[in-house]
């Protein structure tokens, strides 16, 4: 989604909005883990309805009506399994609130279900769905979605004291108003306050007892790492009867492969920028060197055919069956996998090593949180009632429905424990050893996850445990933020977004091509062919479009 918006009348108007509240509520300091400053904290307003109840932005609006109701919340996701009310957390949350969730999930194809819903002019009462989606656009343009600044200012200012104002400028659009706010958002200021903490989700992962049979190779040079997919071959041809498969990476789409683009782009530290200027990082030497590593790998019988037509449910069943020697992967997509590998050996889970490296064998810069977050939750023009929607968002939003929604309730799924809120030991085991039937039997951390803010919930969460710890511990230090990068791209129904799904198409065609090339000089006649291509389509264009965006980016940020 692109933002289109000027900085400084962006500021102008959040300062207006937080000065038309009091001070009076300025003292508190019960929020310090939500990264608000504590001169943007609002306080009490004045009620816009002189009949209703004074609104006070000291106190969480949620607890003024308790009376049962039950809102529709769209999430834009097919895989969501989870139903509200099931389990005890959810359960929790209504008998406290009064508020009683039904989801709606799409069957099929997300964006065919959202577009259907967005073409009716009607929406459910809440809406989520990745930031990067253009139906957030779509949304706000339409006029489908309400200002939720506008909502607290009438009816409950303390959203503003639990929401990061910095976020909340992020996402204020060209008429001064914020219809969207993200989870699993961090800003610059967070990783200043708790960027050493940060993890990635993007590992390269060998199988424990292959790698150390082979003698644990060094796999950060082209030669090294497909000497090591040799020897892993050579020694391991079968697992459990079945043939082993050397390397492992994302699926291949009709748009591309994470693998292929920004995780191995990240693994070499390519710039995403220089001097100012956005850098086309598939052009650079040491991308293109390790392509070709990939192109002898698979000429090399080192790339099995199932990586090329493989979808996740397919790479699941294999990662727990231990088939894979290594993998370019994000770590939390087989987390469950991990767990019943461990569960059954310890020496046959996936570690995190050193993985492919540039010429100067830099440190990889990963992904870190971003202050665009994961998705973003909305409130439709539609909602059945207006009040108790923004303020049970101010109250997921806050630190006690984070606290809420992250141990769930106390006596069952968390206790304090040696002076420490946190899990009960049963819990936390289950947690790890069967997520699916945790989020049925106890629903908490973040079964919903809408308005997760690990910020917040840091302070209860439990020590990692193996096999999941050495993966995370792995990219500690490694871990950046890219929010300046965040949201450049244009709406694909844009003349800039078509040039862009083009592209894209195209690259989606051309990076097996490529990996299946039967020469170097195969591989740089498509790798030509691509490239020239590219240009015919567009490119500079597109490309100048997310020049403008990011430099929009970097003023919004005070960079």
């Amino acid at each position: 989604m692109g933002i289109n918006r000027k900085p400084k009348k962006m500021l102008v108007t959040l300062l207006a909005l937080m000065m038309t509240l009091s001070a009076a509520g300025c003292s508190s300091g019960n929020n310090t883990n939500n990264g608000a400053k504590a001169s943007n904290e609002p306080a009490a307003t004045t009620a816009a309805d002189a009949t209703a109840a004074p609104v006070n932005a000291d106190e969480p609006g949620w607890k003024s009506d308790t009376s049962p109701i039950t809102f529709d919340w769209y999430l834009n996701f097919a895989w969501f399994p989870n139903k509200w009310g099931v389990d005890p957390t959810s359960q929790y949350i209504t008998k406290k609130t009064g508020v009683n969730l039904n989801f709606i999930v799409p069957a099929g194809n997300e964006n065919e279900k959202l577009n259907t819903l967005i073409a009716s002019g009607s929406l459910p009462d809440f809406i989520t769905l990745g930031f990067w989606e253009d139906a957030v656009k779509k949304m706000v343009e339409g006029e489908l979605v309400l200002p939720l600044n506008k909502l607290a200012e009438e009816y409950d200012p303390y959203f503003f004291k639990v929401s990061d104002a910095d976020k909340l400028g992020w996402y204020t659009e060209t008429d001064g108003n914020v219809y969207a706010y993200p989870n699993s958002s961090s800003s610059p200021a967070d990783y200043k306050k708790y960027g050493e903490n940060y993890v990635s989700n993007q590992t390269f992962v060998v199988r424990k007892d292959i790698y150390e049979a082979i003698g644990s190779p060094d796999m950060r040079t082209p030669e090294g790492f497909v000497n090591a997919l040799k020897l892993a071959k050579e020694k391991f041809p079968d697992i459990n009867g079945q043939p082993m498969i050397p390397l492992a990476l994302h699926e291949f789409t009709a748009t591309g492969n994470d693998s292929l683009e920004a995780y191995i782009q990240n693994y070499l530290a390519i710039p995403r920028e220089k001097d100012g200027k956005l850098y086309n990082r598939e052009t650079d030497p040491e991308y293109i060197r390790w392509m070709k590593t990939l192109r002898q790998a698979n000429q090399d019988g080192l790339l099995a055919k199932d990586i090329f037509i493989d979808k996740r449910p397919q790479m699941e069943e294999k990662i727990a069956q231990g088939r894979y020697f290594a993998m370019l992967y994000q770590r939390t997509d087989f987390a469950a996998q991990l767990g019943t590998l461990h569960q059954q050996d310890p020496n046959k889970v996936y570690i995190a090593v050193d993985g492919p490296a540039n010429a100067n064998l830099d440190a990889p810069r990963l992904n870190g949180p971003g202050i665009s977050g994961w998705t973003v939750t909305l409130i439709s023009k539609d909602v059945k009632d207006k009040e108790r929607a923004i303020k049970f968002l101010s109250y997921l939003n806050s630190e006690e429905g984070n606290k809420d929604l992250y141990l769930g309730e106390k006596g069952v799924s968390y206790d304090t424990i040696d002076g420490k809120d946190q899990f009960k030991p049963e819990v936390f085991e289950l947690m790890n050893k069967d997520r699916s039937a945790f989020d049925k039997q106890y629903g908490s951390s973040f079964t919903f996850w809408m308005l997760q803010n690990t910020n917040i919930t840091d302070q209860w969460a439990p020590k990692s445990v193996e096999p999941f710890k050495q993966l995370e511990d792995w990219t500690k230090g490694k871990t950046h933020s890219n929010s300046e990068f965040d949201q450049i791209d244009p709406l694909g129904n844009s003349p800039e977004g078509i040039i862009g799904a083009k592209i894209k198409e195209l690259r989606g065609k051309t990076l097996p091509k490529l990996l299946m090339s039967a020469s170097d000089e195969e591989f740089d006649k498509i790798w030509t062919e691509y490239i020239k291509k590219q240009e015919d389509l567009g490119l500079s264009k597109f490309q100048a479009f997310q020049q403008t965006k990011y430099e929009e980016n970097k003023k919004k940020l005070g960079m």
